[in-house]
């Protein structure tokens, strides 16, 4: 197998172009797709950025504190970590300005994803003034500097927020679980097996995202 066999074509039966420039196909209507695509689709979907961090902002928010107090301050963290983020997200794709749901053209992500940096910020401000828990407002930081990083990197390249924000979760929940929930992951295994699958980004835009995301997951363990 050549380089060249592992560049994503634009369509399943186009021809291969020369172009350097990586430009991830528009997914097919899911009625359309192969069973293995349907997998990958529901898998992506499920597994989305947001999702997750909504998700693991809960987990760690119950475990920094009492069972309903901790979920407060997850939940809150939450409304600006990942509530906002999909609202805009919702937004630019009912106004056109967005192709889908998971930004799959790069020059379209810069705006939602300052807009959200913006959000996450004022998350850590107001957290930081209310006085949350260590490990909630650690884990905000560690999501605000993941967020900034990705942007940077976007500007210039496209890389995998789908694997940024995978890797990273899992490496917290290791680092606040321990070896018990390693598991885990299998789900960054199985988010970058979907984004393969559905042709969204190469192996190096994967391989990239699950550094940013394990590195910037050890701003946690500064803070926290």
């Amino acid at each position: 197998m050549s380089g060249a066999d592992l560049v994503p074509r634009p369509y399943p039966c186009a021809p291969r172009s020369p172009a350097v420039t990586f430009s991830p196909p528009a997914p097919p209507a899911f009625a359309d797709c192969t069973p293995r695509q349907k997998a990958a689709r529901l898998v992506s979907d499920g597994l989305a950025p947001a999702n997750m961090v909504v998700a693991l902002l809960l987990l760690i928010g119950g475990h920094s504190g009492a069972s309903w107090t901790g979920l407060g301050w997850g939940l809150l963290a939450a409304l600006f970590c990942g509530a906002a983020p999909i609202a805009i997200i919702v937004v630019g794709v009912r106004r056109g300005s967005l192709t889908d749901p998971h930004i799959r053209v790069r020059g379209q992500r810069i705006v939602p994803m300052a807009l959200s940096l913006l959000c996450v910020l004022a998350g850590v401000v107001l957290l930081r003034a209310l006085g949350a828990p260590a490990e909630v407002f650690a884990l905000v930081v560690a999501m605000l500097v993941g967020l900034v990083s990705s942007l940077l990197v976007t500007v210039v390249w496209q890389i995998s927020i789908h694997m940024a924000v995978a890797a990273g979760a899992v490496m917290i929940l290791l680092l606040v679980f321990g070896p018990r929930v390693l598991p885990a992951v299998l789900i960054a295994a199985a988010v970058a097996w979907s984004r393969l699958v559905l042709r969204a980004h190469t192996p190096a835009q994967l391989l990239a995202g699950t550094a940013l995301g394990g590195t910037s997951a050890l701003t946690f363990v500064l803070l926290s």
